[in-house]
């Protein structure tokens, strides 16, 4: 075999399960990422089978473990992995190392059952594995004679903690070096709270997602005016907008321009309500439904009442999933992270997020109160609930009772994947088809919408551009994380770039 080589263990025949295998020499390997697959890339029942979580790949050559973020597509067979033998290093950004345990804690408690020993057990042992590394810092990870190899992480812009990973590797004795880059998730340029990625100097291989290879954005400022005119025309049929929205990054990017259309609206919280706390004071935590009068920032008239017009500064934003609201305080203590844009409406007295109207619904029995009081009034609300394709969570008990009802509207922000019940809502919607949810059948008379912008991947011309920016461009380009459709239209896009400069590249989809 002839080295370096990089064989793909996932998000080859979609865009969950990313897993990819860089084999530098016979004795040593990197892997780079270990998730799990989701929707309709796993079996017929929508869950995951054991061929898919089991590690079905050699690891006696893995000398470690370097994760691009802690989305679950990403990080959710790393249990398996440990399971499988691995006792080497978890390598990840600084945010990242922070935000990982919590992820995971959520995503196996129902693993572990009745023994929250072995869970706590397991997530000791995740963080006496991780290896916390800066951005833009290289890091050695082999030094022999036939081999030296270096890692790079650079910020990827898709959620907070996101990288590129750059890899270094030379062959002294060939006299030979490459340069391979695992793209990860990239996020677009117009991500709250990110900077923006910017490309690496170089690449002799790019691994590349393609998620939305086959469409383009909307700019920020188009699509904050038709989540506000969405959400305006919505609240207009006198119910609640719904929001399926992942715990970690969309949830936080929404709140975020949510807070900015209410204080264009013109709320300006009085001293005393502000309080003298920064941007870590914590949302009100709502532990039963609304009732008229209820705090500062609620809507005071009588819960039946039909409003004429959307009155920003009252309506309240319910956030229900104690795994978002702790993702929440994260991105909270992690500030230092966030962009200059973000900076700055700290430094003169904002809380992006954790601003007034913000409600937090903690408790499961608060829950079904909140939605059973939604479903049986007709008083505007925002609800942003878990998770974000609807294939389970908080969401699903709203969804329940509200997609039969002509006064409420699903608003969906971000990519939903093959299979899942938000493709089926987002697809099927519009047409009043039907929707199965837990093996119920539902009737979908709600109002349906997306806004595409909100996305956190970076659309066609960020791909390209992420590759054209480079000083030196790659000879070979490998397209994972994609329909076939998005990866077959990338493709074509890159292959019209490098012939306009006449260059040669071999573009694969694995």
């Amino acid at each position: 075999m002839l080295y370096p080589e990089i064989q793909h263990h996932g998000a080859v025949n979609g865009v969950t399960g990313s897993c990819h295998q860089l084999l530098m020499d016979a004795q040593h390997s990197l892997l780079v990422d270990c998730g799990l697959f989701q929707g309709a890339e796993t079996s017929a029942d929508g869950k995951a089978d054991a061929s898919q979580l089991g590690i079905d790949f050699a690891i006696s050559t893995l000398k470690a473990l370097v994760l691009t973020h802690v989305h679950m597509d990403h990080v959710g067979r790393l249990p398996y992995l440990l399971a499988a033998g691995y006792k080497g290093p978890i390598l990840c950004s600084q945010p990242s190392a922070h935000l990982l345990p919590l992820v995971l804690e959520d995503a196996f408690q129902f693993t572990f059952g009745r023994n929250p020993q072995q869970l706590q057990k397991y997530l000791k042992l995740i963080r006496q594995r991780l290896m916390p590394l800066p951005y833009r810092t290289w890091h050695s990870l082999i030094d022999t004679p036939d081999l030296q190899a270096k890692i790079r992480l650079q910020r990827a812009g898709h959620i907070l903690g996101s990288a590129y990973i750059e890899c270094d590797l030379s062959y002294p004795k060939r006299a030979e070096q490459k340069r391979i880059v695992f793209s990860g998730d990239l996020g677009a340029t117009h991500t709250p709270l990110l900077p923006a990625p910017k490309s690496p100097w170089k690449a002799d291989i790019l691994v590349l997602e393609s998620t939305y290879g086959d469409r383009l954005h909307e700019d920020r400022r188009t699509r904050k005016q038709r989540l506000k005119a969405i959400i305006e025309q919505a609240l207009a049929d006198n119910g609640t907008v719904l929001i399926p929205a992942f715990s970690i990054g969309r949830t936080q990017e929404l709140l975020y321009e949510l807070e900015d259309i209410i204080h264009r609206a013109g709320q300006r919280p009085s001293p005393s309500a502000r309080g003298a706390g920064s941007e870590g004071s914590q949302p009100r935590t709502n532990h039963s439904p609304l009732s008229p009068g209820e705090g500062p920032g609620v809507r005071e008239t009588s819960a039946d009442s039909a409003p004429t017009a959307t009155n920003w500064p009252t309506l309240p934003i319910i956030l229900d999933s104690p795994l978002a609201t702790r993702f929440t305080q994260a991105y909270r203590d992690l500030q230092p992270y966030w962009d200059a844009e973000a900076q700055k409406r700290i430094k003169v007295g904002r809380k992006p997020l954790g601003f007034e109207q913000l409600l937090t619904v903690e408790t499961h029995d608060a829950h079904l109160r909140m939605v059973r009081h939604l479903a049986s009034t007709a008083r505007p609300a925002i609800v942003i609930a878990g998770n974000g394709m609807c294939s389970g969570g908080r969401i699903v008990n709203y969804l329940k009772a509200m997609l039969g009802d002509k006064r409420h509207n699903v608003l969906f922000v971000g990519y939903q994947a093959r299979g899942t019940p938000g493709q089926i809502i987002q697809q099927f919607g519009p047409k009043r088809g039907y929707v199965d949810l837990d093996n119920e059948r539902f009737e979908i008379r709600a109002g349906i919408h997306t806004v595409g912008g909100y996305s956190a991947h970076a659309d066609q011309q960020g791909l390209v551009n992420f590759l054209t920016r480079m000083r030196h461009w790659p000879s070979e380009i490998r397209l994972v994380h994609g329909e076939t459709q998005a990866k077959n239209a990338l493709g074509t896009q890159i292959l019209v770039n490098y012939q306009r400069y006449s260059r040669v590249v071999d573009v694969q989809i694995p």
